[in-house]
């Protein structure tokens, strides 16, 4: 499975989704940019995507509710030890109240791995972060690796959210 994400405005992602209505896409708004996610087994029907592989998913990707994407910067040498890592977490954030859907995508074309999470809301996305698990999950690994921890990242991660436009009859 793949995801592509193109970016753009609001309008002219919306003609492209409205376009190719048998492709599984969602569009999704953030501060100051739109992207649109296309999901699927084939090629993309973006002139020029970001291109990821789905390396872990959990449920469906709705259009509906709140995304987070926290985009990780991570080194060649640092790949095997981040995918080893996030394939064996915990996966305590499947239990989270609000907590909609997952995935892990390694970048095909770029060094960012995206973590991908989706909740009925922001709200829901703040209490995982203030959550138990959200602590546990995130607590520092004692294993040996045989890696340098400062070789995994080439940069520090940064997160970026968007929701999902409600739709025009949700709205009257």
């Amino acid at each position: 499975m793949y995801i592509y994400l193109t970016s753009g405005t609001g309008d002219f992602l919306e003609q492209l989704k409205n376009k190719y209505p048998n492709e599984n896409m969602i569009l999704i708004h953030g501060e100051g940019n739109s992207v649109l996610i296309h999901e699927t087994e084939g090629k993309s029907v973006f002139t020029t995507p970001r291109k990821f592989e789905v390396l872990d998913s959990v449920n469906t990707l709705e259009e509906r509710g709140f995304f987070v994407f926290n985009n990780i910067p991570v080194t060649d040498e640092g790949r095997p030890v981040f995918e080893h890592r996030f394939l064996n977490r915990a996966r305590a954030i499947e239990d989270e109240p609000g907590f909609v859907a997952f995935r892990l995508l390694r970048p095909i074309n770029s060094e960012t791995y995206i973590v991908m999470t989706q909740w009925n809301g922001p709200h829901s996305f703040e209490a995982w972060k203030s959550s138990k698990a959200f602590t546990s999950a995130h607590a520092e690994r004692k294993e040996p690796t045989g890696v340098n921890q400062q070789n995994i990242f080439s940069a520090a991660s940064y997160v970026t959210t968007y929701s999902v436009a409600p739709k025009e009859e949700d709205e009257a």
